[in-house]
């Protein structure tokens, strides 16, 4: 049997860390693992236009399939090109394990053609970050950046010169048993007997949760319910907890709507539950707080609090529920909850009436009309900006689909790459990239991986020929809006050169059949829907101190701009509210 060399011995571990496919550009550093993985039939190389690309697609797919996922750039500006990616990756706490090539290694420091020091540059968005300097490093280097990836979610990058990768890899070298999972953390029976007490000398209980309550639907329902507490969300926590929701109040932050701001701040207990939520304005300050994480260095950064509890959600509620005393007073979770669908109520037409001859097209209503269309267990991918704002009010979660984006990090672009990460995981299931044309077209090189690899991508394009978030924040800046404006071709016409299906949309009528055959299309489609640049999701009303920063100008009211499905969830639960 042939020895291996230390290329061989990288991929071999990562197929057996579960690794399905790596993501990135080939490049003469990197040519030795990508030929190992050539070889190798138990992974794929997925060649994308960039690297960029590749980080989102390796993120995307590990949220996803919440396994370890891997994606390589070649030395210098290859492996810089990821950067952007392992961030969102990072925060996100996805499970990543990129790979930057390096230049020979007897040529680092002295200067060489594409030198950088990765080992330095990706220290910020990684948990483990170290170089393979001495084939005698492997394979336990690589084993221990998987466990950092897998055991602490997040990115960890292993950097390895392309001669080091030709190498023969060290004889009997340790391979231990990897780690592929994560346990579940209870918090000890003291944290949880003072929690206890809390809740019972509390009248007014609210829980605001986080995507740290993903797989705890049922334990945060019959908690909810044994403490008459209404539940608020944030954006991550969303697809979460929103859906079979009779206590549901809606969500706080900068596309906040309902009642959630008001049930976080008149409880006397506010409980966080798996939230690193960031807006602290939108925070009381005049009530306890309770901050329950799986990660310690979440607890008390945006808020002051009054108990920290470092657990996963579902095994700390499972310990503490029945331990609580039910509550029998139903008013504070009543009134919020009307409170909710009368905030609801008053928005839900400002988009519905005569969008059939409204042009151009709402952007409301092609979100509205998507998810009435999309499939039960959807993916929707989205871009930063406004996607994130009719994402937010018009996709209905049920517990099946999901809704990824780069909801920690902020970045542009992000939209299409996902797509590709969750496309790879099942080819049957239908992926939506809701992309704004400013993010679509800062990496629509990509558009071609989709024919590629004859990915059934579905795009689905906001064109209002504008950056409309950045317009939005200057509009509440008290500024003109200024270098925000794109000449945009006919994205679809593009699409059809790329040799993918492409339609274009500028009347109302037009979108539901346009929609509905690009998503009978086996292959990939981009329908180009040319919506209204004017429809901004603006406050009703704009005070002086709202102008002071886009935060306050978002903060405590309904955002003007409809609410879709959810105010008929609303009005469901209002039918649970006891009639006096």
């Amino acid at each position: 049997m042939a020895k291996q060399n230390v290329s061989e011995q990288f991929v071999d571990i990562l197929v057996r860390a579960g690794v399905k496919r790596m993501y990135g550009v080939v490049g003469d550093s990197l040519n030795p693992v990508v030929d190992a993985i050539r070889r190798n039939r138990a992974i794929d190389w997925i060649q994308v236009r960039h690297e960029e690309t590749a980080a989102f697609a390796a993120g995307a797919e590990a949220q996803v399939t919440g396994s370890l996922a891997a994606c390589a750039g070649s030395c210098g500006p290859g492996n810089l090109h990821l950067i952007n990616g392992l961030y969102d990756a990072h925060r996100s706490m996805a499970p990543v394990l990129a790979l930057a090539s390096h230049i020979p290694s007897s040529e680092i420091g002295l200067g060489y053609f594409q030198e950088t020091h990765p080992e330095l540059l990706f220290q910020e968005c990684s948990h483990y970050n170290e170089m393979i300097s001495n084939p005698q490093q492997m394979p336990r280097l690589l084993q221990t950046a998987i466990q950092h990836a897998i055991g602490r979610g997040g990115v960890s990058v292993v950097t390895m010169p392309g001669d080091i990768a030709s190498q023969p890899a060290p004889e009997k070298s340790i391979e231990h048993a990897l780690v592929t999972s994560r346990p579940t953390v209870r918090p000890g029976d003291e944290e949880i007997e003072k929690l206890r007490r809390m809740v019972d000398e509390a009248k007014r209980v609210t829980l605001f949760c986080g995507s740290g309550t993903a797989g705890a639907h049922a334990e945060v329902m019959e908690f909810a319910e044994r403490v008459k507490s209404p539940v608020g969300h944030a954006l991550r926590g969303k697809e979460w907890i929103q859906y079979d929701n009779p206590y549901d109040v809606g969500m706080s932050g900068l596309l906040g709507y309902g009642a959630a701001y008001e049930a976080t701040n008149e409880c006397d207990l506010l409980i966080l539950l798996g939230t690193d939520f960031p807006y602290n304005a939108f925070l009381p300050t005049d009530v306890k707080i309770v901050q329950v994480d799986v990660r310690p260095e979440h607890l008390g950064r945006r808020s002051k609090l009054d108990l920290a509890v470092w657990g996963d959600v579902r095994e700390t509620l499972r310990c503490l529920t029945p331990q609580v005393k039910e509550k029998t007073d139903r008013k504070f979770l009543d009134r919020m909850l009307k409170k909710h669908a009368e905030a609801l109520e008053g928005v839900v037409k400002a988009y519905t009436r005569k969008v059939e001859k409204h042009i151009p097209i709402h952007p409301e209503y092609v979100a509205s009309v998507l998810d009435e269309l999309a499939d039960d267990d959807a993916v929707f991918t989205v871009d930063t900006g406004m996607c994130n704002v009719w994402a937010a009010r018009y996709l209905t979660p049920n517990g099946k689909r999901r809704v990824i984006g780069s909801f920690s990090h902020g970045s542009m672009a992000n939209a299409l790459p996902q797509a590709i990460g969750a496309q790879f995981t099942d080819r049957n299931r239908q992926v939506v990239s809701m992309s704004g044309d400013g993010g679509f077209t800062m990496l629509m090189g990509d558009f071609l991986t989709l024919v590629q690899y004859d990915l059934p991508v579905k795009v689905v394009l906001f064109n209002n020929s504008s950056l409309g978030m950045v317009e939005l924040e200057m509009l509440v800046a008290g500024l003109p809006s200024f270098g925000t404006a794109n000449k945009n071709p006919d994205f679809a016409a593009v699409a059809r050169a790329c040799g993918a299906y492409g339609v274009r949309v500028e009347k109302p009528k037009q979108l539901e059949g346009a929609l509905k055959d690009a998503f009978k299309h086996k292959g990939p489609a981009l329908v180009d829907v040319v919506t209204d640049p004017n429809a901004l999701s603006i406050p009703p009303k704009i005070s002086a101190e709202m102008v002071t920063g886009f935060a306050l100008s978002a903060s405590k009211i309904v955002l003007d701009g409809g609410v879709g499905r959810m105010v008929q969830m609303a009005r469901s639960n209002l039918r649970n509210v006891p009639r006096p």
